[in-house]
């Protein structure tokens, strides 16, 4: 049996939406312990949408953004990205190394560093979460980071997604410590073969 979150009934996404919840949930609390300060957050917008929509809620194809990918194996194999745009990126940083300059949108290697740990740590955590709710073995990569444009960044998970369906569990989130508000975008992409094995390990199918 082939399937893919597009057919997906109410009941099915409702379930795929709360793991988007708790992933994210997960993710900020291991973000506040990174930064070792209170860290809020707003109740996640989790979609199920065609991958070629993404770069539309982004902002468009050609708006720079971070993103970090990493690859994922074990019972689960597919790809997580985790995506800021480049504002976003820079508030991030600044939060994360006590700066507080806004304009500077170079990133120097401290900085490109601290993003891809972040990357690594939110998307840890999230996948973390997902594990635990499924008693799958999901092992994350060593993520790769990288800044450019935004069709740019996808065009890279979209050449393996692209043989095998066009929709993705997608997890708007945002982030705040003290009045800085910062928003990143989760993107999980299984593999054809791992909507089924998902779906089955959270029960959403016999």
């Amino acid at each position: 049996m082939s399937i893919s979150f597009d057919e997906l009934n109410n009941i099915q996404m409702d379930v795929l939406r709360e793991i988007g919840n708790i992933g994210a949930g997960n993710a900020v609390t291991s973000l506040a312990k990174m930064i070792d300060k209170k860290v809020d957050m707003a109740v996640p917008e989790v979609k199920i949408m065609g991958f070629d929509k993404v770069s539309q809620i982004l902002g468009g194809e050609e708006i720079l953004v971070v993103g970090i990918l990493l690859n994922v194996t074990g019972d689960l194999t597919g790809n997580m990205m985790f995506i800021l745009d480049i504002n976003a990126a820079r508030k991030l940083v600044n939060i994360l190394l006590g700066s507080n300059d806004e304009t500077n949108l170079d990133f120097n290697e401290l900085e490109l560093s601290a993003l891809k740990e972040i990357g690594n740590i939110l998307t840890a955590s999230y996948l973390s979460a997902l594990a635990g709710l499924t008693n799958l073995k999901i092992l994350p990569s060593v993520p790769e980071l990288a800044i450019d444009m935004a069709g740019a960044i996808l065009s890279v998970p979209a050449i393996e997604f692209g043989k095998v369906g066009d929709s993705v569990l997608y997890i708007e989130t945002e982030f705040s410590e003290g009045i800085t508000k910062v928003f990143g975008d989760f993107l999980l992409i299984p593999d054809v073969e791992s909507y089924e094995v998902l779906l089955r390990a959270l029960g959403v199918i016999e």
